[in-house]
């Protein structure tokens, strides 16, 4: 199956529509549960080292129908740590969809974090943010992350625990 006709709804929408926005959260979602297959997250804390760096994943909060999480990369700029992408995503589980709803301002991808001027719509801004979220899931599965259960390991650390 080639990715165009896997992701044929998703090719098939209007970019920046409504149905189109709605499609990207599907694929996002799809990705998540690739990179996380227990999507109802039975952790608090979790990393996976793939090919390129350590990938952090934290639960921020639970809802009955929705969960939001912190998913970052930590690399070094100008001799301190950072993390980058910041993103933080909530998680629709009923509905099967994924929404990037933050990213942080001193990320490289600061373009994508801001609040929309008054003028655009909620569909302008949410389209790249989320576009971006849905490259860099692939990209993260791509370079071989996994936080599944077997894959997942424990951490110790003082910020697992927060």
């Amino acid at each position: 199956m080639t990715g165009t006709t896997r992701n044929h709804w998703l090719a098939a929408a209007r970019p920046r529509s409504f149905t189109g926005l709605m499609a990207l959260y599907e694929s996002n979602y799809r990705r998540f549960e690739r990179l996380v297959p227990e999507v109802d997250l039975p952790f608090q804390f979790a990393e996976s080292r793939g090919a390129d760096n350590w990938l952090y994943l934290r639960v921020l909060e639970r809802c009955r129908y929705t969960t939001t999480v912190h998913l970052t990369h930590w690399f070094e700029f100008d001799g301190e740590l950072r993390p980058d992408p910041d993103l933080r995503l909530r998680l629709y589980g009923d509905a099967g969809l994924v929404e990037a709803i933050y990213c942080d301002q001193r990320s490289r991808y600061a373009a994508l974090a801001g609040l929309p001027a008054i003028d655009q719509s909620v569909v302008a801004h949410q389209w790249p943010r989320n576009l971006m979220l849905n490259k860099w899931l692939a990209y993260c599965l791509a370079q071989g992350h996994s936080f599944g259960g077997a894959h997942r390991p424990r951490s110790h650390s003082t910020e697992a625990a927060e």
